[in-house]
């Protein structure tokens, strides 16, 4: 199957969340014959009862039969390990088995997207407590994505990348305690990012990506008067990387700088931590945000936003972002 006829892969997520509505609501609004669900079908059918609809489901046993299914009708894909009785897990609840079932539909995607059976993968969302009872490992969607993308045991060097409309970010540091990030920092992980993030959006079509580099501390560290940092580490990797043509800027302070972004004056700001970055991309409103993995040998996005579970089962989940990340994850796959 070639690049531009493989489907674009979109994971259910939590089948105690909304990742199942907002996966049916998206594919209705966005569906181009290129989206196939990965996923238990039963649980499909129930978040098509609980939107209200009356569509038929096509049980596919691989992505591969995508282009016989009639139009109109949803296409599931169904990973052969996905546990039974999952559409009896208990909706707005962690549930190990919704857990583990959502793993293993995320590692059947790349087993697919590496097999040439799909172009890229959207992810609905994850819950991580759910995660961790089913006895999986990793701390979100990144990092699993990233060891599931490692080749003869090396690990790609991934970046999450959060965007809108009107804002983007890429962190240096991303699931972990802040005392942790903090130790993280160091001239090589900032380089690294400023490499991963000019690469990336020149894939976009962005020629000289003008990138702005947030400080750690306040004020950028006022000079090393409120922490050592920008002078140590930060400042350094701007510089090395501006050595190798890359436009990067700064370190500036963290709480102007979002605003000088916003404004047209940076493309990207790179943000040493996850809530520095991700605060500012969120308070502009999730409904058009999406996640992006950076410096995987796939595509993958998903919508910015978690499982909801407060509202998982009664057919008000906003689509929107999961919308915005079937359209970024089909540019970026040059569909």
């Amino acid at each position: 199957m070639s690049a531009e006829q493989a489907p674009l892969l979109l994971t259910m997520g939590d089948a105690c969340g909304i990742g199942p509505e907002i996966c049916v609501a998206a594919w209705l609004a966005e569906q181009r014959g290129d989206l196939c669900v990965v996923g238990d079908v039963a649980v499909m059918r129930r978040a098509i009862g609980w939107l209200g609809l009356t569509l038929p489901v096509a049980h596919l046993a691989s992505p591969a039969e995508l282009p016989t299914v009639p139009p109109g009708c949803l296409p599931v894909w169904q990973p052969h390990e996905l546990p039974a009785g999952l559409v009896d897990s208990p909706v707005g609840q962690v549930d190990a088995a919704a857990g583990a079932a959502a793993g293993q539909c995320i590692e059947a995607a790349v087993r697919a997207v590496q097999a040439g059976e799909g172009a890229a993968i959207v992810t609905a969302p994850i819950h991580k407590e759910a995660f961790y009872q089913a006895g999986i490992e990793y701390p979100g969607h990144t990092e699993m994505l990233q060891a599931l993308a490692a080749r003869n045991g090396v690990l790609p060097p991934v970046r999450m990348m959060l965007a809108n409309e009107e804002l983007r970010t890429v962190l240096v540091t991303i699931h972990c305690s802040l005392r942790q990030a903090i130790e993280q920092i160091n001239q090589d992980s900032v380089l690294q990012t400023l490499r991963i993030a000019d690469a990336a959006l020149r894939r976009y079509g962005i020629a000289k990506p003008r990138i702005a580099v947030s400080g750690l501390n306040p004020h950028a560290g006022e000079g090393g008067l409120f922490g050592s940092e920008e002078i140590d580490h930060i400042a350094p990797a701007v510089a090395a990387g501006r050595a190798e043509g890359i436009d990067a800027r700064g370190p500036y302070a963290p709480d102007t700088v979002f605003m000088r972004a916003r404004t047209g004056e940076f493309d990207v700001v790179v943000s040493m931590i996850h809530d520095h970055g991700l605060i500012a991309v969120k308070y502009l409103g999730v409904e058009q945000g999406v996640n992006v993995t950076l410096g995987l040998p796939f595509v993958r996005t998903s919508p910015d936003h978690g499982t909801a579970f407060d509202i998982a089962g009664k057919g008000v989940a906003d689509a929107s972002s999961m919308r915005a990340a079937i359209r970024m994850a089909r540019t970026m796959a040059g569909q």
